[in-house]
């Protein structure tokens, strides 16, 4: 119990600080504008199996972004009207480059040009709200936001072929190799009496796309000190994702071969996809460790060296 002369506690006094009338206004524009794109993202694009990961990147940015706040606060103060100043040289441009874009896509129903208005134009008001030292803060969720956008189809269709060519291949292979009745044609896997096609969603640029994101996302959190770590793992994310999609589609021949067809296609077609990201994320947990043991075998033959 407080008296009426004790002060308030530093934390309860943050906390109860509302939220200035800039930052109101700036949350109910973009609500208003971009409520109606992501709702239609949900119906359109969204709802594809290849696109599922969407709203998962969109959800997780913002909350990066608000894990982020008070730090970003604390780097850039928004009470100096000179910083404002002068952060609004590059924020009014790049508010209209996202309002335009927003006005393109929406009149043109072009979902990735509108979606991708959504980052320029937080972009925007964090620079006209907190200055560029908002960025230097924020800057990886406002990256990983990008994971969320839409492919171009032309694009994904002319890279997606050799990787599910390649990912047949090497699940062919390994299942000859232990003994399972299996040929391929292309794409098309035979095994025993089945045929399976290894479909865009189990193999194709939207699921490295998004084990890329998880990857990055991985580093994020993690946050290591060694730079030779981080790069390695960086790297390291691309063949990591492709083995993740070859245990996926091994995964999927082996549950339709030994349970039907309607198995593979049903409820354990959906536990084949938990199978892929939790094998990518073991597997990035795992060469982690292999490259922490690296880092520390390094700095130790380093220091004999200076001791001797």
């Amino acid at each position: 119990m407080f008296s009426a002369s004790t002060p308030m506690p530093p934390a309860r006094q943050s906390a109860a600080k509302p939220l200035p009338a800039a930052w109101l206004l700036a949350l109910a524009g973009l609500l208003a504008l971009y409520l109606p794109t992501f709702y239609d993202a949900l119906q359109e694009v969204w709802g594809r199996e290849e696109q599922a990961h969407g709203p998962i990147i969109l959800g997780v940015s913002l909350w990066l972004l608000y894990r982020n706040w008070p730090a970003m606060l604390a780097a850039a103060p928004g009470d100096s009207a000179q910083a404002r100043a002068a952060a609004s040289v590059w924020g009014w441009p790049v508010l209209a480059l996202g309002l335009l874009s927003y006005l393109l896509g929406r009149v043109l129903n072009i979902q990735v040009i509108e979606m991708f208005s959504f980052p320029c134009t937080v972009v925007a008001v964090l620079l006209l709200l907190q200055g560029p030292a908002a960025l230097k803060v924020q800057w990886f969720p406002l990256f990983f936001m990008l994971f969320m956008l839409p492919l171009p189809g032309p694009f994904v269709d002319t890279v997606t072929m050799p990787m599910k060519m390649a990912v047949s291949w090497c699940a062919e292979h390994i299942l000859f190799a232990v003994g399972y009745p299996i040929a391929r044609s292309g794409v098309v896997l035979q095994v025993g009496q089945y045929q399976l096609l290894v479909a865009d969603a189990c193999a194709g640029l939207h699921t490295l796309f998004t084990l890329e994101a998880l990857g990055l996302l991985y580093l994020n959190i993690v946050r290591h000190a060694s730079f030779l770590r981080n790069v390695g793992l960086a790297l390291l994310i691309v063949p990591i994702s492709f083995t993740a999609n070859i245990i996926r589609v091994i995964t999927l021949t082996l549950i339709t071969y030994h349970f039907g067809d309607a198995a593979g296609q049903g409820f354990l077609h959906g536990f084949a996809g938990m199978v892929l990201f939790i094998s990518a994320l073991l597997l990035i947990i795992g060469v982690d460790t292999l490259l922490r043991g690296a880092v520390r075998s390094r700095s130790g033959r380093a220091q004999n060296r200076s001791a001797t």
